[in-house]
């Protein structure tokens, strides 16, 4: 009896019908597995996140007042408005002037401290949680506790300067001193994250690597600094250059508290427009407008800091 081998060949190596349904049918579980797993998350960035910035993008090309009943599409009439406005550009300015100062001095002392308290022998965690309150603290009370200081007659700032004999500033009601003052008080507050993360990266960096500079040469602080601890510190500092600049563009409660935007919109601040128009003249397709400037400059400027950045960090 002759046995066709080809035949036999072609049987063995077809797949099993039911095999192949056995694989479509575990397939098609573990989609679903995955799905109701991640389905509670993507749910949450959609209420919470797309179809909000969604919404705001709608709402910028009506004139919708917030409580109408009906709106009206007007395109991009609230954007030219918008940029023909004197109020929106000086706040837009004022804002950029307050990242300019506040991002280079946060980032600056709070690489300071860390290596300040990485060096000492004694006392780091106490050093640790007195910087590191300010950001703890609540804002409304920080900014009135600020308030209280600057105070222009019985505020400690000018009692002191008032006894040394130097001039006596109203800091909160003078338009050259209210904004890099609001820029001292977000240093301040934002200084303790800065060196909280800076130190975590300290702590990361091996410690044969000070060796091998030394027996390099590299034996003064100085040079041990631009040698190993910058290099290695460079995806922390870019971490805590991108987040000090966001929330430095988000400024908004001790504006609101301390100044109003004042004086003659001296202090005033992108979020701080943002709140006027939308919430005290109720003009919200114009507010929309302005968030929508807004989230452009944030996401642009977050890229090109995370481009820019990125090129010049190593990663161990």
């Amino acid at each position: 009896m002759a046995v066709d081998f080809a035949s036999w060949r072609r049987s063995e190596t077809a797949p099993c019908p039911s095999g192949g349904a056995q694989a479509r049918k575990q397939a098609l579980a573990e989609a679903l597995a995955a799905g109701l797993l991640a389905g509670p998350a993507v749910l949450l960035l959609l209420a919470l996140f797309l179809l909000p910035v969604l919404a705001v993008f709608v709402i910028a090309v009506t004139d919708w007042q917030f409580g109408a009943r009906s709106l009206s599409f007007v395109g991009l009439k609230n954007f030219a408005e918008l940029f023909a406005d004197p109020v929106f550009r000086r706040s837009l300015v004022n804002t950029v002037l307050y990242v300019c100062i506040v991002v280079p001095a946060t980032v600056g002392l709070g690489l300071l401290i860390a290596l300040l308290i990485e060096s000492g022998p004694r006392l780091r965690a106490f050093y640790r949680a007195i910087h590191f309150l300010p950001y703890m603290a609540t804002l409304a009370a920080m900014a009135i506790a600020w308030e209280a200081l600057l105070h222009p007659t019985i505020g400690i700032v000018n009692q002191t300067l008032a006894s040394l004999g130097l001039p006596t500033p109203n800091w909160l009601r003078d338009e050259n001193t209210v904004l890099p003052v609001l820029a001292v008080i977000g240093i301040w507050q934002g200084l303790g994250f800065a060196m909280v993360l800076f130190l975590a990266g300290l702590k990361a960096i091996p410690v044969d690597l000070y060796d091998a500079a030394e027996v390099d040469g590299a034996d003064a602080t100085l040079d041990r600094l631009r040698v190993v601890t910058l290099p290695m510190l460079g995806p922390v500092m870019m971490f805590v250059v991108i987040v000090t600049a966001l929330r430095a563009f988000e400024v908004f409660d001790t504006v609101k508290i301390l100044t109003q935007g004042g004086p003659a919109k001296a202090s005033e601040v992108l979020l701080h427009t943002l709140y006027v128009e939308s919430f005290e003249f109720l003009r919200t397709g114009y507010g929309a407008a302005v968030t929508v400037v807004f989230l452009f400059i944030v996401v642009a400027l977050t890229l090109l800091q995370a481009r820019i950045l990125d090129r010049r960090v190593h990663y161990s």
